[in-house]
């Protein structure tokens, strides 16, 4: 089966513009865990604001998406609306759901064009191994059994942590790193297109399951919020996914993560609360 192009994906149609203007998408299943990753769908709604927006002099800088309920693969009908339209910046809100069905996610997001002020740096990149020097990680045939759909459009290596798809492992610190890289690149005029940032930040649980240990029973861990801070520029290629869990507790976990590129970019950090549930058994 060959990838599926997480652009083309994502893609929207406007069939309705006013003061809320209405989108449309289909996204497929090859984009799914059990349901479509909310991070996908946080992307989906990203291209209907930035279509809306229709001004490449603003670069999104930062979106919070709250998710509502799941969301099944096909058909969603995505409102958007200008919240503020001014010289430096500008937001905008979206609401998605499948047609004729509840809400099932909104996003805030803001847009802002590029002024002058300090440029400085305050993180460095962590030392890891470069990705070809990594543990393959990709889950292929390793949860359960069966293939997650989501893992078939990304190549991961294991740059931090343990692998967590074996036994002979020890819990750690709650903190795993991943080097990702999308099968179909998604580059656009020579840099990465950042709205392919959210799907692969959406995978904050590993961080967890390092802590908990081998022996642990496994989970899921649905995104009740998701909050991505869009940084530098990039070429694309490899991205690396560093990942920590601060705290667990009542059945919920708080997760932070910082992506970088291999030229030691930092282009985005995130956070994000998660349910946790248990397993059940796919099959």
């Amino acid at each position: 089966m060959s990838a599926s192009d997480l652009r083309a994906a994502t893609a929207v149609a406007r069939i309705a513009q006013g003061e809320t203007s209405i989108y449309r998408a289909d996204l497929p299943d090859a984009w799914s865990f059990r349901t479509p990753s909310g991070g996908v769908l946080m992307t989906t709604a990203l291209r209907a604001m930035t279509a809306e927006l229709d001004d490449p002099a603003f670069h999104l800088v930062s979106a919070t998406t709250t998710f509502v309920r799941s969301m099944p693969s096909g058909p969603q009908r995505i409102e958007v609306v200008t919240l503020r339209r001014g010289n430096a910046a500008c937001q905008l809100r979206a609401r998605a759901q499948v047609e004729g069905d509840e809400l099932g996610l909104e996003v805030a997001a803001t847009f802002a064009r590029f002024r002058e002020g300090p440029d400085a740096h305050g993180r460095e990149m962590p030392e890891v191994p470069p990705p070809e020097a990594c543990e393959d990680a990709s889950p292929r045939g390793r949860y359960l059994g069966r293939t997650l759909p989501f893992f078939d459009n990304v190549e991961l290596r294991l740059a931090i942590g343990a692998p967590t798809w074996r036994d002979d492992w020890e819990a750690g610190e709650a903190r795993t790193a991943y080097w990702y890289r999308y099968l179909v690149p998604q580059e656009q005029g020579g840099e990465l297109d950042p709205l392919a940032l959210p799907p692969i930040i959406d995978t904050m649980p590993s961080s967890l399951t390092r802590r908990l240990g081998p022996k642990h029973a496994r989970f899921f861990a649905p995104s009740l919020d998701l909050t991505v801070h869009f940084l530098d520029p990039s070429r694309g290629g490899w991205l690396l996914v560093d990942v920590t869990c601060p705290r667990a507790r009542g059945g919920y976990a708080s997760a932070h993560a910082d992506v970088w590129d291999q030229e030691g970019h930092l282009l985005a950090f995130a956070t994000q609360t998660m349910m946790l549930r248990k397993r059940r058994r796919l099959g």
